[in-house]
């Protein structure tokens, strides 16, 4: 088949809504499919995975997550370049990720007369409501719902990544239950597994003794970071002796925060790991740790977490229990004393540490592979194109 995947985001740029781009294309073209990306001006290609990219914009370079009142002349590029794409191309179906992504889709798919399937990654009005760039029951953010109900139900299919979207789509929005599909996030796990933990130690001056807790993500309030440090400055009073490796961006913020708590002591914030370095990086920990606050959002970091053999706390939410089950340790939502007490027992029981270690990393190679994801997304594709044939004939 070929595929004209719409990704609204400055692709690739070492992040969770990133990763999921990049590991689809990757199944599917290592499964003899073509791909053909069309993304942003920002962002670096990735081998292997044709990409396609607007116009270089010179004032716009925003890596982050987040919304930007930049979008809508981006994405309006956006459409021209796919339409200009997909002339050339010839692709059999529309693959768009996020909303934005949607709603190009949307009007490429009456232009060009093609199916569309959604690839929704959580709920738009709550990523900004999350973000603080629409406050719940605002005109504005009514607007956007109407918006949000409009993609949702236009689309001809949707995948989500998470069970808990799919229930959001089926409950909160109505979509019919046939139309959408959960194909959760999954991992390379021949990229990501366990390496030496003593190289990435050293260069960061952490002695081999001292329990080292990792974090790898987008560093945002949504992401939990806040209660990750108040959670820290819970474990300095009691004199614990954990040092906490927090990789992602944008660190500025929460490197001048942490100062001010009197916690930098006992954080490191390298800022932008490198997907292909990732790896390395988490496997100097001695456990991980993902506070995730989103109800809606899947939460791609654990499976990297898994793959690389790292005992794991989070928060009890339905999205963390369905990707690690059993080999979870659960700390009360939103509870920074909780988390402080989760992360301090798993890191002082070197026993536990080394059973989950075990059950982690066999869990991901036999349920969160992306070979497997990649026929489940195949299989979504060929459902989409019968049905597309079918109404067309009628």
């Amino acid at each position: 088949m070929k595929i004209l995947m719409l990704a609204p985001t400055p692709f690739f740029a070492d992040r969770g809504c990133h990763v999921r781009i990049y590991e689809e294309a990757h199944a599917l073209t290592s499964r003899g499919h073509e791909v053909r990306i069309v993304t942003y001006h920002l962002g670096r290609d990735m081998p292997g995975i044709a990409t396609r990219r607007i116009v270089r914009i010179p004032w716009y370079r925003k890596l982050a997550a987040g919304p930007s009142w930049h979008k809508p002349y981006l994405d309006l590029l956006l459409f021209f370049k796919a339409w200009q794409t997909a002339c050339s191309f010839r692709p059999q179906l529309i693959h768009a990720h996020l909303h934005e992504g949607a709603f190009i889709g949307l009007l490429l798919k009456k232009v060009l007369q093609l199916p569309l399937l959604f690839d929704c990654q959580g709920s738009l009005t709550m990523e900004l409501a999350d973000h603080g760039f629409a406050r719940p029951g605002s005109l504005l953010y009514r607007c956007f719902a109407a918006i949000e109900r409009r993609i949702n139900r236009a689309a001809d299919a949707i995948v989500t990544s998470s069970g808990a979207g799919r229930t959001d789509l089926l409950e909160r929005w109505q979509v019919p239950a046939d139309k959408v599909a959960a194909l959760i996030d999954g991992v390379d796990t021949a990229v990501f597994k366990p390496y030496p933990r003593a190289e990435v130690r050293q260069r960061l001056k952490v002695p081999a003794a001292v329990p080292l807790v990792v974090y790898l993500g987008v560093l945002n309030s949504y992401q939990g970071i806040d209660t990750l440090l108040a959670a820290m400055v819970l474990l300095k009073a009691r004199g614990s002796k954990l040092r906490f490796l927090v990789m992602g961006f944008p660190e500025e913020r929460y490197r001048e925060q942490a100062r001010l708590l009197g916690v930098d002591d006992m954080v490191t914030f390298p800022g932008r790991i490198d997907y292909a370095k990732a790896a390395v990086y988490l496997s100097a920990g001695d456990l991980a740790v993902s506070p995730k606050i989103s109800l809606t959002e899947a939460n791609g970091k654990l499976f990297n977490y898994m793959a690389c053999g790292l005992p794991t706390v989070a928060f009890d939410t339905p999205v963390n229990r369905e990707i690690l089950g059993e080999t979870g340790v659960y700390a009360q939502f939103g509870d920074a004393g909780d988390l402080a007490n989760r992360l301090e027992t798993l890191a002082a029981n070197e026993g536990e540490r080394t059973r989950l270690a075990g059950l982690v990393r066999e869990k991901a190679e036999r349920e969160h592979s992306w070979r497997a994801r990649g026929e489940v997304l195949e299989g979504v594709y060929r459902d989409l194109l019968r049905r597309w044939a079918r109404r067309s004939r009628r």
